[in-house]
């Protein structure tokens, strides 16, 4: 679950050189604390390779044996139609249950009455398109655990009640890492996220926040609600990160090169990012090629007055609000993988989207790490913090 190449020895949250002033203690407390220490690390690691494993098991090392055996081979060779069919089989009834789910919830607000627009939460717990560590897939029910948490109540800071379905409905999660385990590829998994939106989007008057994951979601998200709209969105993306690359280290589907796709796929007519300040060279270029208006947080003192007073989304089919948790400095928001100083304060990212007019048609809320969200769960209280604040401007 850390992810990937990126955790090494030095990643481990028990670092080597904490043990070195074990060798002051008796010899039964030293053997104890090496132990115990020991033990925690091979947790993580077993954790670590929890979703790893999901790309060497089962179905894809089938896919292997075949590629090996080879129709001559005399072996057994699964044919591929029948696996394919298996697959679609398997995505139909994933995507089921979030359309009933999404009729019913839609039924109960339309028969309530006096709603043009209900937030509708959707989770996709995906990870594996993260290029550091991948927590970000466990984040949804932490954030809603958050959300429902006794220890604040359920008024919004608009006093909208998000108790109320008419201000808040829950369409449930896609099971990606079970449609991951049959071996569909990555664009196919991200048309059924595509696909999975429009669900929710066909049931009057539903409108998508989609709890991630990592970034990578944001790209099939807005390609549904701007196809089921009929054209492009106005974007205000808030990261520490431009997310640009065309392709970061050789994956189209990187949670680093979400807005490249969007950009380049026509889903959005303006993209305006707000808080960067862990920009190379690429994103510079790539922004100036899809004409992204890029706000770093060095230049966020003459800028602030323009941000708080935005009007977006004239002339298009709407605005949809990106919120990487990493949009924040790191003291309001330890848990996500990505720890960048300097980011906006929660009040200040909230004064923007508070402030912020336009038609909102759907936001997600992404990169929320729990696995390093090592301060009794307060990333995740700001998360839960964000999705209700914009299902209070979205409702109405």
């Amino acid at each position: 679950m850390m992810g990937g190449r990126a955790w090494g020895h030095r990643h481990y949250y028990i670092r080597r050189s904490k043990f070195s002033n074990l060798c002051a203690l008796p010899s039964y407390l030293y053997t104890f604390s090496l132990s115990l220490s020991l033990s925690i690390i091979a947790l993580f690691e077993q954790h670590r390779g929890a979703m790893q494993n999901v790309a060497r098991r089962g179905i894809h090392y089938m896919q292997k044996l075949n590629k090996a055996a080879g129709p001559s081979s005399g072996n057994g060779v699964v044919p591929p139609e029948m696996l394919r069919e298996g697959q679609e089989e398997v995505i139909k009834a994933s995507l089921s249950l979030i359309r009933e789910r999404a009729r019913l919830k839609g039924a109960i607000v339309r028969a309530l009455g006096g709603a043009k627009s209900t937030s509708a939460l959707l989770g996709v717990p995906l990870g594996h398109n993260s290029s550091y560590l991948e927590g970000p897939a466990f984040a949804p029910p932490f954030i809603r655990e958050a959300m429902w948490c006794d220890s604040t109540n359920s008024t919004t800071e608009a006093g909208k009640d998000i108790k109320d379905p008419r201000v808040l409905s829950d369409c449930g999660d896609l099971p990606v890492q079970e449609i991951r385990d049959i071996g569909v590829t990555d664009e196919r998994l991200m048309q059924v996220v595509s696909e999975s939106v429009c669900l929710v989007m066909e049931h009057e008057p539903l409108c998508p926040i989609v709890l991630g994951g990592d970034h990578s979601i944001s790209y099939p998200v807005v390609r549904a609600i701007s196809s089921k709209l009929g054209g492009p969105v106005d974007i205000l993306h808030l990261d520490a990160h431009p997310d640009i690359y065309d392709a970061f280290e050789g994956n189209r589907y990187s949670h680093a090169s979400s807005f490249a796709r969007i950009m380049e796929g026509g889903y959005a007519r303006r993209l305006l990012q707000v808080g960067i300040r862990s920009i190379n060279e690429e994103g510079r270029e790539q922004g100036k090629r899809f004409g992204v208006e890029q706000y770093e947080m060095r230049n966020f003192s003459k800028d602030r007055q323009f941000l708080e007073n935005l009007k977006l989304g004239e002339g298009v089919k709407g605005v949809y609000i990106s919120v990487d948790v990493d949009s924040l400095d790191p003291g309001f928001a330890p848990g996500v993988s990505h720890h960048e100083p300097g980011g906006l304060s929660f009040r200040e990212a909230m004064n923007i989207l508070q402030n912020l007019q336009g038609n909102i048609v759907g936001a997600d809320v992404v990169e929320f790490n729990p696995q390093r969200d090592v301060v009794d769960k307060m990333t995740a209280y700001v998360a839960a913090k964000f999705v209700r604040e914009l299902a209070a401007r979205i409702s109405k």
